[in-house]
């Protein structure tokens, strides 16, 4: 009886509140979590309008031939153009992740006044100057390039580079003055290692941090950009190439001839006997190789080598997965803008060599416009003035393995042929 009187005495007090506010504390967010935004939120502050675009279903080619897929991606990409010319610079990174909550940022001091330890790096939001793009689409003879700069070191093979795939290699690395700086021109977080075959998401944010503003103001820099979205990704669709077009990729090739990578890979394949000296007549070799069109998935002119090698395609056959797109530089751009989610770094053969951020050769998985990579690789800060060398001297001097040194890394390079005048796929592999 005494005990009833006593529960019925605190209920008319109210003494059992404290108990009422510990339950709804602890089944509540904190003041401090409910305040904390995404990463995403924070650095972009609004939703990704072009997510979907691109359905991983193969929406584009349903109820249709894949001319007119080639056609509805073309209206896509001219849409995109006519928005570019509007302003002089094309934004990216100001888009929402593709998975909320997938990027927590901490205040960078908490009520208490503590700084947090470890925070991640502010990532800043990207701008990709677009105002030379338009001249880029005149006749390579009306256009403007850069001199040819005179490098301190020799772009003539010695001997020793001459009968040795490796060191002509080497040489292009050190030929490569383009080449960023881990640290100085950008920054990567490589998160957390996964096997092949897992699919669970181990990158707690994206690959790229942030990368210096005037990166993408680098003559070579900017035409490659200027061609990535020339492209539809569905593998087998029919690509539809405009002059403008033709004459972008005609001017990149003249752009990155004036480089010492280029001049040093002419040299090299005419001391072999496999070009002519003339240089003119290997521009032209180079346009033919890297951007002639071959059939592929089961589709006539659909694919080309700088396509499926830097760009990327998407084969929708069966489970769709996505082919190629071994180029840092696209990696980049499309992650920014939400198109690429990072997944994580995948565990390199040899113990002991963990990537970090200073690391310029990534073996990693990712998706695409939501369809899974489960492993890739790609040279990291590299030019692409010293990519398109490497590979074609791979191509032209090597064999599908190829086993070489780039500066401090064991690299394969693997290099696919379709007949012998075509470059199927060629990507680096860490050994």
């Amino acid at each position: 009886m005494e005990g009833l009187i006593k529960g019925i005495l605190d209920v008319a007090l109210g003494n059992n509140n404290d108990d009422d506010r510990e339950r709804e504390s602890n089944n509540s967010p904190s003041r401090d979590e409910r305040s904390r935004s995404t990463w995403a939120e924070v650095v972009t502050g609004e939703p990704d309008k072009d997510e979907g675009r691109y359905s991983s279903g193969g929406g584009g080619r349903a109820g249709g031939s894949s001319h007119d897929s080639s056609n509805q991606w073309k209206n896509h990409r001219n849409e995109e153009r006519k928005e570019k010319q509007e302003e002089e610079w094309e934004s990216t990174g100001q888009r929402h992740s593709r998975k909320p909550q997938k990027h927590q940022e901490e205040e960078g001091e908490n009520q208490e006044g503590w700084e947090a330890v470890g925070r991640r790096p502010q990532k800043q939001p990207h701008k990709v100057s677009t105002d030379n793009w338009q001249g880029y689409k005149r006749p390579i003879n009306e256009q403007k390039y850069s001199d040819d700069v005179e490098y301190g070191v020799s772009v003539q093979p010695s001997n020793e580079e001459l009968s040795s795939l490796s060191q002509a290699s080497e040489k292009l690395w050190e030929l490569d003055s383009n080449r960023l700086v881990p640290g100085k021109d950008y920054q990567i977080d490589c998160g957390e290692g996964k096997k092949t075959y897992q699919k669970e998401d181990m990158a707690q944010g994206s690959l790229f941090y942030w990368l210096k503003e005037d990166v993408f103001r680098k003559p070579t820099y900017s035409r490659f950009c200027s061609l990535l979205d020339n492209y539809n990704p569905n593998e087998g669709s029919k690509e539809v190439v405009t002059s403008e077009e033709r004459q972008e990729e005609e001017a990149f090739i003249e752009e990155i001839s004036r480089t010492a990578p280029i001049k040093y890979l002419h040299k090299y394949l005419t001391a072999k006997g496999v070009v002519s000296e003339d240089y003119q007549s290997f521009k032209k070799l180079m346009i033919n190789l890297w951007f002639g069109l071959y059939g592929r998935g089961g589709g006539s002119s659909c694919s080309s080598a700088f396509e499926h090698v830097f760009v990327g395609e998407i084969k929708q056959r069966g489970e769709d997965t996505v082919s190629g797109f071994h180029n840092w530089i696209q990696f980049y751009l499309e992650e920014a803008k939400g198109r690429v989610d990072y997944q994580g770094y995948i565990f390199p053969r040899r113990r002991g060599q963990t990537p970090d951020s200073e690391t310029q050769l990534l073996t990693l998985q990712f998706e695409w416009n939501g369809v899974l990579k489960s492993v890739s690789s790609s040279l990291i800060g590299v030019s692409p003035e010293f990519e398109v060398a490497l590979y074609t001297l791979c191509f032209f001097m090597g064999g599908e393995d190829n086993h070489i040194q780039l500066g401090p890394y064991s690299v394969n390079i693997k290099c696919y042929r379709l007949g012998n005048d075509k470059i199927g796929s060629v990507f680096p592999i860490a050994e």
